[in-house]
């Protein structure tokens, strides 16, 4: 599972040059449609021949919930406070996830109780992130922040409902018919608020496709299968590597310069990813020992 995990960040976090080199070509919601959309279309593809079944109302009402929070709500917000904010300090402020979505946990799920362990590694990947994005924003309004944290809040409450209602279900299902709600929701923001027009060519279709395909539908297939397998706090803290690995993509493709900061920043976000862990690993050996004590 560390390694799906790992694959899973190093997807979504090439995928930065992806949306940074995309933005001068559609409009960034837009883009964004165009990306679940083509998502969408592939995970609907492979269902057919999967012979995955129509889901549920009672489901399907969870899934279209989930695609407003996690697909629609949370890229609406993260292009609105780019508007307003800059890029690091919205991407920190969206990455805060880990710490609302083990606090949910905390209350919400049993078992997953959140540790002083578990929040000192949150807080050091938090604390490493923010120093490797060298934020500087002064000028940041206080609503665009506000809105950038929201985003995180958005997708942690859609995670606790992934953990919570739809453990169960079947996951490419919930991830085909969740991507295209939010898809709808994104088309409809993007025709009455975006405007500007797209230049269609062939590296065009490159960005769509790498993002849609494997950063939509394979990326969030991952995901939903990681969080019915993985704890909260140990599932959630690793994507916090998603912007550093954008940072180091952007530095070899882009040729942006890499900070001495993000090096430092880079060993907190690992400390924190390892407390976490080691937290997980600790207790589950304390558990083993009990059961074999019990018998």
């Amino acid at each position: 599972m560390n390694i799906t995990i790992f694959s899973l960040c190093l997807i979504w976090g090439f995928n930065f040059v992806i949306m940074k080199s995309a933005n001068g070509v559609f409009p960034p919601v837009l883009f964004a449609s165009y990306r679940f959309l083509v998502g969408s279309i592939a995970l609907f593809t492979y269902s057919y021949f999967k012979k995955v079944p129509l889901p549920s109302r009672q489901n399907l009402r969870w899934y279209m919930l989930c695609g407003l929070l996690q697909t629609t709500y949370f890229n609406v917000a993260i292009q609105v406070s780019l508007l307003h904010t800059s890029a690091g300090l919205v991407s920190v402020l969206t990455y805060s996830m880990p710490l609302f979505f083990s606090v949910l946990a905390h209350f919400f799920i049993p078992g997953e109780r959140l540790s002083l362990r578990k929040t000192i590694g949150i807080c050091l990947g938090l604390a490493g992130l923010f120093l490797a994005l060298n934020i500087n924003s002064p000028d940041a309004k206080l609503w665009s922040l506000m809105l950038a944290l929201t985003s995180a809040i958005a997708w942690a409450l859609s995670n606790l409902i992934i953990k919570t209602k739809l453990k169960d279900c079947d996951k490419l299902q919930f991830t085909s018919w969740q991507m295209i709600s939010g898809t709808a929701a994104l088309f409809l923001f993007s025709f009455l608020f975006e405007s500007g027009n797209s230049a269609w060519n062939g590296i065009s279709v490159v960005y769509i496709l790498y993002s849609g395909v494997l950063a939509s539908a394979l990326a969030f297939s991952l995901w939903s299968l990681i969080l019915t397998k993985v704890e909260a706090s140990k599932a959630s803290i690793p994507l916090l590597l998603v912007p550093i690995i954008g940072i180091i993509s952007s530095s070899i493709f882009l040729n942006e310069k890499l900070q001495a900061t993000t090096i430092a920043g880079v060993s907190l976000v690992l400390l924190g990813i390892w407390t976490v862990n080691r937290s997980s690993r600790r207790r589950d050996d304390t558990l083993d020992s009990i059961r074999l004590s019990d018998k």
